[in-house]
């Protein structure tokens, strides 16, 4: 039980974080200048994006491997 809790919040955490860099992105093209996204927006997403794949793989793979002698 205490693995899915886990796995949930995990989960949750990574959407949160994904849909905040999605936000950030979106309002940076109405800022002045508008349509253009600053280099700082994009990467501040991109590291958002590597904290979520991160959280997500990293996971999921020390999950699934098998124990040692298996």
């Amino acid at each position: 039980m205490k693995a899915n809790y886990r796995s949930w919040v995990q989960l949750m955490i990574a959407v949160v974080a994904t849909l905040f860099g999605l936000t950030l992105v979106g309002l940076s093209l109405f800022m002045p200048p508008r349509g253009v996204i600053d280099p700082t927006v994009l990467t501040a997403y991109g590291e958002t994006l590597t904290f979520v794949g991160a959280l997500i793989g990293i996971d999921y793979r020390y999950r699934e491997k098998p124990p040692p002698g298996q």
